[in-house]
């Protein structure tokens, strides 16, 4: 019997698996994405420009944010329903502020004339950071999920694969962004 534990206590869960195999696809994309960008920086109409103050205020949000969730599964485990709660809200909010700082960002990138038709350099930037906007409002509906199940009456959470992968996605946006604003800042 104890042989059967140890074996099933290898073996990778499913879901998380899935994960993994996502992960691995997403981060092909994005190096795709920058190696073409490195690519055709290359061309004599390149524009070069400074992102917004306002993208490392972002960066504080979501590096912040992975804080909180990583808090949030330690409470999870120790049992501390109370403090996992009011890390899930804490976490669900600073990817909200992370979102909202990235919109700014971009309106103030707007505003100055970087637009998607000003230059190929510009047609690069909006995709790729657009992207990764996409997969962090996915991580905040399954936070929202998450948020929404930790406070349900008749939901008794007693897993703990679900915070698990929710902080292994939500870290991987979080180094994933880090990546891309040192990316942008350093290849110009």
């Amino acid at each position: 019997m104890e042989l059967i534990m140890t074996e099933q206590r290898k073996k990778i869960h499913p879901h998380k698996f899935t994960l993994w195999i996502a992960i691995g696809s997403i981060t092909m994309m994005f190096a795709g994405l920058t190696s073409a960008y490195i690519i055709k920086r290359n061309q004599p109409n390149w524009l070069e420009f400074d992102l917004p103050v306002i993208f490392w205020y972002s960066t504080a949000a979501i590096i912040a944010s992975s804080v909180t969730l990583w808090l949030a599964g330690r409470y999870f485990r120790e049992s501390d329903m109370a403090k996992y709660r009011r890390m899930l809200v804490i976490t669900f909010f600073l990817g909200i502020l992370f979102v909202t700082l990235q919109v700014i960002g971009f309106i103030q990138l707007w505003n100055l004339g970087i637009t998607l038709t000003k230059n190929v350099s510009v047609s690069f930037l909006y995709p790729i950071v657009g992207l990764h906007a996409i997969h962090v409002i996915g991580g905040i509906i399954a936070l929202m999920i998450m948020f929404l199940k930790a406070f349900s009456r008749r939901q008794k959470i007693y897993s703990a694969v679900p915070i698990e992968m929710m902080s292994t996605y939500w870290h991987f946006v979080d180094l994933l962004w880090i990546y891309l604003l040192f990316f942008l800042m350093m290849i110009r």
